[in-house]
């Protein structure tokens, strides 16, 4: 069975953060609202499209409502990879792996129609074994059973496989799950967020030797 590589997808595979920055100045400007600065942004995400859009109806004293996250979600998905982009080196890292022999898998609480839709117009959507999104299974990061749950789809076996991301939400679901995980330093997560990590990266191009490391 080869060894398994599970990447979380914002801040860790691709920079989305201007395309989500955009929706929500969007959704606000719809509403008579202010517009987000980026670090307002960053700081938002991580947690799945409805804590997204809770968080930046409360920042712009708005009342959360379903049809404000439907709005948004439909708009984001639409336009999600107008300025999204993967991150400098991940194109060579993931060929790489590949090279070598590892699954690749994504596991992430974006939704998974926003997800495919970003996949593939990065040209992604054929390279991974399973694609885990926010609403693929019944729990999201930080519960391991959405890591496990995409480990299994990936046919992937819990000894042989990496957590790779750059939120709180990827170490406690490596924790839970007992996998260890490596933390992406050039993501949108603080230091903080490291806590557990087998180790922080700076950058992707030391992905394959972290990876090898733990899994030789």
């Amino acid at each position: 069975m080869p060894r398994l590589a599970i990447f979380d997808l914002d801040g860790t595979l691709v920079d989305s953060a201007p395309d989500i920055h955009a929706a929500l100045d969007r959704l606000m400007a719809g509403q008579g609202r202010a517009s987000f600065s980026r670090a307002e942004v960053t700081a938002m995400i991580g947690d799945g499209v409805r804590v997204l859009v809770q968080r930046a109806t409360a920042a712009r004293a708005l009342d959360f409502s379903e049809a404000l996250l439907e709005h948004f979600t439909a708009d984001y998905t639409a336009r999600a990879a107008e300025a999204t982009a993967l991150f400098p080196g991940i194109a060579g890292a993931l060929a790489a792996l590949r090279a070598e022999g590892w699954a690749l898998a994504v596991c992430t609480n974006k939704p998974a129609a926003a997800t495919a839709a970003l996949l593939g117009a990065l040209g992604l959507d054929g390279a991974f074994a399973a694609v885990g999104g926010g609403d693929s299974f019944p729990v999201r990061k930080p519960d391991p059973g959405h890591l496990l749950g995409t480990l299994h789809a990936a046919g992937g076996d819990p000894a042989r496989a990496i957590m790779i991301g750059d939120h709180r939400n990827d170490v406690l679901a490596a924790q839970g799950a007992g996998l260890p995980c490596l933390f992406a330093g050039w993501g949108y997560g603080t230091p903080a967020m490291a806590a557990g990590a087998a180790a922080v990266l700076d950058s992707p191009a030391g992905l394959l030797p972290a990876l090898r490391d733990l899994l030789p």
